[in-house]
């Protein structure tokens, strides 16, 4: 099991143990997209969903899930959130919704998985919001962009 973190000797899962890492500044990026049809985008970006304004709401969702990653989760340490933002924009190439998220926070391990929860739980309640009019949307590209702080250093997707 060399090289997964998550697993002990014995291939047991268990909580990485972190106490004997630094505290640093730590931000992680993700983004992802919701594809749909011409019908749901214009929806959208006419402000004329009946559930209100999607965007805005996936906005939140984001904030939240990243919020609540640890209790989604299962081997995720919870963490000090020092940010997280959101940003959900119009594309009328896909058409859809291209959602990407940053958070950060001082700590002993990174925060990857909130900035991931993020753009997913964004990603679902655009979808959630717009599925009477839209069955067929599709979620992807869901990805870490950016990682820094810590041992590992930086990286980058670009």
């Amino acid at each position: 099991m060399s090289g997964l973190t998550h697993f002990n000797a014995k291939g047991e899962a268990h909580m990485v143990d972190v106490s004997e890492k630094e505290i640093t500044a730590r931000v992680a990026t993700a983004a992802g997209w919701v594809r749909m049809s011409q019908e749901a985008f214009d929806i959208i970006s006419g402000g004329t969903a009946k559930k209100g304004d999607v965007l805005a709401v996936a906005q939140l969702a984001g904030i939240m899930g990243a919020k609540k990653t640890p209790e989604l989760i299962p081997l995720c340490h919870p963490l000090p959130i020092a940010k997280v933002a959101l940003e959900l924009e119009l594309d009328p190439e896909l058409p859809g919704v291209q959602i990407s998220a940053t958070v950060k926070t001082t700590g002993q391990t990174g925060v990857e998985m909130e900035a991931l929860t993020a753009v997913s739980t964004a990603a679902l309640t655009v979808y959630d919001m717009i599925k009477a009019v839209d069955k067929t949307m599709e979620i992807g590209g869901v990805r870490v962009t950016l990682k820094d702080g810590g041992k590992s250093g930086r990286y980058s997707a670009t």
